[in-house]
């Protein structure tokens, strides 16, 4: 199982094309699942929602250490299958706490939703940085790459575990939080209820308030330049990462490191952008100028291309650092925007709605890179 984490190993499950594969695995029960939760949103607790997506990622990434334990590292196909059934609960998962979270902090302040974004850009360069230093510190000891990965497993169900404890215990109860879900209460929410349960507040629901909020079509229809930018993002960011990066890019002097550097480039500049739109100028409200700048993130695909045929190594960090500042940018830009001007209910909801196209982007944009393979021999 240990080829996941990008490097070669003797089971070949890198025959399987598993940075594309586990993917694409992921996204169908990511979107699916956000479907259902998005379309139900008015009518679901959020606290059970999030705190039930975050322990699921406790389990399913422990369940990855039962596996690789369970099967001593052999790989081979049922390894892989068993890798693609975990990935699923992953998708269900991420469905649960991303549409939670950002729905719950779309009716506080803009900043909450970029520290959140930025906080998911950041946790793919630490994973970035786990990797290459478990990498480092295994690669030439005997069945390296599998410590190596173990290694970065437990850390990371140490760090979600913590997660849980944090939202559960410690976030319903800061001051600004209880403010914002007792005002969003106010105006007729009902997600936030069990939320401020926890704090020690008792709320009274007011139905006429809930009745006047704008429906789900609604919001959409008045925001569907904002969903259909998400999309386009995440469309052309996942045609290109992770798989082609992996499998597209040749061969170079820093032979096996060569992918890994290309993720962590992408991972670090996609998390110094997420803090761009704090600078004012550096930040883009205008939906035109969005759309605009969006539209033209899709010259990176021939870029790409050229590259990876005639290109040196360094003008492939370039582009991957662009493709990640550009993502992390717009992003935070679409997400602070598109709430403002409405009611804690209906900034719920929108933020759902968000997030659902954001992963309709990313499911289409897994399936789209396949297409990098056409013309190569032994593809499939």
């Amino acid at each position: 199982m240990t080829n996941v984490y990008g490097g070669e190993s003797p089971s070949r499950l890198e025959d399987y094309h598993p940075s594309r594969v586990l993917t694409l695995v992921y996204q169908p029960f990511a979107f699916g699942t956000m479907s259902i939760l998005a379309y139900n949103e008015s009518k679901i607790n959020t606290r059970r929602r999030n705190i039930f997506g975050y322990s699921l990622f406790v389990a399913s990434t422990f369940m990855l250490l039962v596996l690789d334990l369970a099967t001593s590292g052999r790989g081979g196909l049922g390894s892989f299958i068993g890798i693609c059934v975990i990935v699923a609960f992953f998708g269900v998962a991420d469905a649960c706490v991303q549409g939670g979270i950002v729905g719950d902090l779309s009716f506080m302040l803009p900043d909450f939703i970029q520290s959140f974004f930025a906080g998911l850009a950041a946790s793919g360069a630490l994973t970035s940085a786990l990797r290459l230093i478990t990498k480092a510190a295994f690669e030439k000891s005997n069945n390296g790459l599998r410590k190596g990965a173990m290694l970065f497993l437990a850390i990371s169900t140490l760090f979600e575990f913590l997660c849980v404890l944090l939202y559960t215990y410690f976030f319903p109860k800061l001051p600004i939080v209880k403010y914002f879900r007792s005002k969003a209460a106010l105006e007729g929410s009902k997600t936030v209820q069990a939320d401020l349960a926890a704090a020690g507040i008792q709320t009274k629901e007011d139905h006429n308030e809930q009745n006047e909020r704008l429906s789900n079509k609604q919001l959409f229809i008045q925001n569907i330049d904002y969903a259909l930018d998400l999309f386009l993002i995440y469309v052309l960011t996942l045609s290109i990462f992770p798989g082609f990066l992996y499998e597209n890019t040749g061969e170079h002097k820093l032979g096996t490191w060569y992918p890994l550097v290309l993720i962590a480039s992408y991972n670090v500049w996609d998390l110094i952008s997420r803090y761009l739109p704090l600078v004012k100028f550096l930040k883009i409200e205008s939906r035109k100028g969005l759309t605009i700048a969006i539209l033209s993130r899709f010259l990176l695909i021939p870029a790409f291309y050229f590259t990876a045929k005639y290109g040196d190594q360094g003008w492939m960090i370039l582009l991957v650092s662009f493709l990640g500042l550009t993502n992390g940018h717009l992003t935070v830009c679409v997400m602070t925007a598109a709430p403002k001007c409405y009611k804690g209910p209906e900034q719920n909801a929108l933020g759902n709605i968000l997030v659902l196209c954001l992963l309709l982007g990313i499911f289409a944009g897994v399936s789209l890179d396949w297409l990098w393979l056409i013309g190569k021999k032994n593809a499939f």
